[in-house]
């Protein structure tokens, strides 16, 4: 197994733990009133998510892409960075925090930590992610196909979120 193969394996298992923290929280939001909107994108995004792992393995193995260090370095600094800022957004959010969107009626909008400054940190952290890891190890075509296909899914999530919570 090589390095590359190491560090999306380790991206894959963190985001198992996601799923993990998700569904536990989806459950606590759905026992306390929660209303699930946007169900129908919900597949695709996760389906998306997947692919994107796989397909950045693929890549590297098939055309050979090789580690160059002034794009790779910077690169895992992006997808470290952009981890660490979802799991705060994870923190911040707490049990109201889920991939699904679960939204408890009468609870307030959370406008704490990174959510001060910016409506969506978690989205813009994921739009960095899902371009920054294909490049650690330059799969470019895996970065362009999956940002393009990530602002698609993102572009239908934001919008149904925005409703869900009553945003204008």
């Amino acid at each position: 197994m090589r390095d590359a193969d190491l560090f999306i394996l380790a991206i894959g298992a963190q985001r198992l733990v996601e799923l993990v923290v998700a569904r536990r929280n989806a459950k606590w939001s759905l026992a306390h009133g929660g209303r699930e909107f946007g169900r129908d994108h919900y597949p695709a995004m996760v389906g998306m998510h997947a692919l994107l792992l796989v397909s950045c393995v693929v890549e590297v193995w098939v055309l050979g892409r090789p580690f160059i260090g002034w794009l790779g370095w910077p690169m895992v600094a992006v997808v470290v960075l952009s981890t660490v800022v979802r799991w705060r957004c994870v923190a911040v959010l707490g049990k109201l925090w889920n991939s699904r969107l679960i939204v408890i009626p009468g609870a307030p909008l959370v406008r704490d930590g990174l959510y001060r400054w910016v409506r969506h940190p978690n989205y813009t952290a994921v739009a960095a992610e899902v371009a920054a890891l294909p490049l650690v190890h330059s799969a470019w075509v895996t970065a362009i196909v999956f940002s393009i296909a990530n602002a698609l899914v993102l572009s239908v999530r934001i919008r149904a979120e925005n409703a869900a919570l009553g945003y204008a």
